[in-house]
């Protein structure tokens, strides 16, 4: 392996760290436990509503 080998690694890899360190600031942040919490309750929900139908 020559040097200029290794070097293109880290500059390929630099443009998907730069891409995705941007994509961190868009969208809403939710509380996993918050995202759990309504899954189940929409499960539920579900059920219930499969059960009596």
């Amino acid at each position: 392996m020559s040097s200029q080998e290794s070097g293109s690694g880290l500059m390929s890899s630099a443009g998907l760290v730069r891409y995705f360190d941007s994509e961190k600031n868009q969208g809403p942040v939710l509380d996993p436990k918050t995202v759990v919490a309504f899954s189940v309750l929409l499960g539920t929900l579900v059920l219930m509503l499969n059960a009596f139908a």
